[in-house]
């Protein structure tokens, strides 16, 4: 009987702080502004920050977009940073990365939305690739193709090398639903890598990731970590510099921050930390924090 109550007492802390979020959410007014991305030539790697770990990357001459989420709200949590980039804005998408199927990052509606953006072009969608177990969830869109990917194998569209990688963390649409891949990718076309951790605690996956496919830039997450639970499935600003050291990448882009309100810490704090860490491991330089919507050319 008192486990229970302790239970019941621990969930109804745990709603009562979701609350809290919820409700300084919808107080908290949006901001930020759209630009349309610099278009790159086919020998460099465009990499332009959508929001949240949304990203549109041009390398080895494709056209792709990772984790793609335009919503204004996700259920009841608002938005508060707007998209960097607007769908008409973007190019023809060749090929659409999704790194697990929660849904701040598998958001069905810009899925959609991105599809029919290039069908206008083109006469036919893109391709999607995700992890195991994800292809019901977008085989419904529109894609001219779906390719379901394990951890470490590869899918070469054109000039571009996809590889899904590990990651620590979970893939359930829903509660019950534990069945689904998750992970980051590695592209690499050309002379340029960039690697994608999608959501993820620290593990020493990042060392292994970093030995086998050495990407030039690492786009790493710094949000969501307060509680100090959260850490089991997400890095702090601190654990992601240590990630980036394991991964010796030439350049960090900090992700994963600033758009949605999902855990108690201030929305400020993430860049503020990752600033501090970054001094402290003497790799300021090779931060990239990157304003939503302004192209970064390689």
């Amino acid at each position: 009987m008192l486990k229970n109550a302790l239970k019941n007492k621990a969930l109804r802390k745990r709603a009562k702080q979701f609350g809290k979020l919820i409700r300084h959410s919808a107080m908290t007014p949006r901001t930020g502004e759209a630009h349309k991305p610099v278009l790159v030539s086919n020998v460099q790697m465009g990499v332009t920050f959508i929001g949240h770990a949304s990203f549109f990357l041009q390398i080895g001459g494709e056209n792709v977009v990772v984790d793609p989420n335009f919503a204004r709200w996700l259920f009841v949590l608002k938005r508060l940073r707007k998209p960097g980039v607007r769908i008409p804005d973007l190019p023809p998408i060749d090929v659409v990365l999704i790194t697990h199927a929660h849904f701040d990052h598998l958001h069905r509606p810009s899925l959609r939305a991105i599809v029919h953006h290039t069908k206008q072009y083109r006469g036919s969608g893109p391709t999607a690739v995700v992890p195991e177990h994800v292809f019901d969830l977008v085989s419904d869109l529109g894609f001219r193709d779906v390719v379901e990917l394990n951890w470490w194998r590869s899918y070469r569209h054109r000039d571009v090398t996809i590889t899904h990688v590990p990651s620590r963390h979970w893939g359930a649409r829903i509660l019950r639903d534990a069945h689904r891949g998750y992970g980051g990718y590695v592209l690499r076309g050309g002379k340029h890598s960039i690697y994608h951790a999608g959501d993820t605690a620290y593990f020493s996956g990042f060392r292994e990731i970093g030995t086998r496919l050495c990407p030039q830039v690492a786009l790493l997450p710094i949000g969501a970590y307060n509680p100090p639970q959260f850490r089991n499935v997400h890095t702090s600003p601190g654990d992601a510099t240590r990630a980036f050291l394991d991964l010796n990448s030439r350049w960090m882009v900090p992700m994963h921050y600033g758009t949605f309100r999902l855990s108690h810490e201030p929305m400020e704090e993430p860049l503020q930390l990752l600033e501090q860490e970054a001094a402290a491991a003497g790799v300021s330089d090779r931060v990239l924090v990157l304003p939503e919507g302004v192209t970064k050319l390689f």
